[in-house]
C-alpha cells in the first residue's frame, strides 16, 4: 500500500471512531449535565428473554390526549413533541402541558409520537421519551419485578433540551 492509501484508511478509521465517541457523549450528556427529577412510574413488563433483564416502564404522560395539540393538525408517527412538567408538593414531576414547540423555560421532556388510538371515544397519542426501559443485573431486575408491581419512582436526568435518561428506578411507595 502506498502512503496516500494508508493515510486515507487511517482517516476513515479515525472518523468512525470519532462518530462513535460523539454518539456516546450525546447519549450521556443528560446524565452528566441534566437536572434530576422524580417521576411516578408504572411497570409494564419486568423481563424479556430476548433483551435481557430489564423493567419496561410507563408514565402517566406516555399517552397524551389529542386535545393537548392543535385541533387542525394530526400528528404523525416520529414527530417531535415537548411535554412540560411541574413539580408537585411531594416532589414528583407531573404533566403540565404539551406542545409541538420547544418550551422557553422550565422542565420539559422531548418525545416522539409512536402511535395513535382511540381511548374513551377520544383520540390519544403514544409518546416515547427514551426512558421506558431500565436495564439491571439479573438479581436487581428480579427484585424490581416484585417491588414495582404497584408502581415505583424513576429518577431521571433531564438536559436543557429535554433529552432524558434514567438514572435509577426504585419500588418506593408512591401513594
Amino acid at each position: 500500500m502506498n502512503r496516500k492509501t494508508t493515510l486515507g484508511l487511517l482517516a476513515a478509521i479515525a472518523l468512525q471512531f470519532l462518530i462513535l465517541i460523539g454518539m456516546y457523549i450525546s447519549a450521556q450528556m443528560p446524565l452528566w449535565t441534566g437536572e434530576e427529577i422524580r417521576l411516578k412510574t408504572i411497570p409494564v413488563d419486568p423481563r424479556s428473554l430476548f433483551r435481557g433483564n430489564y423493567a419496561r416502564l410507563d408514565y402517566n404522560f406516555s399517552q397524551l390526549d389529542a386535545s393537548l395539540f392543535p385541533a387542525d393538525r394530526k400528528l404523525r408517527e416520529g414527530e417531535l413533541v415537548y411535554v412540560s412538567l411541574k413539580r408537585d408538593k411531594r416532589g414528583f414531576h407531573r404533566l403540565a402541558g404539551a406542545s409541538l414547540e420547544k418550551p422557553e423555560e422550565g422542565v420539559f421532556l422531548r418525545g416522539r409520537i409512536s402511535g395513535t388510538w382511540l381511548r374513551d371515544s377520544r383520540s390519544s397519542y403514544r409518546v416515547r421519551y427514551g426512558i421506558e426501559a431500565f436495564f439491571a443485573p439479573k438479581e436487581k431486575a428480579l427484585g424490581l419485578e416484585s417491588e414495582l408491581r404497584n408502581g415505583g419512582v424513576a429518577e431521571v436526568m433531564v438536559s436543557g433540551g429535554g433529552r432524558a435518561r434514567l438514572k435509577n428506578v426504585s419500588g418506593n411507595s408512591i401513594e
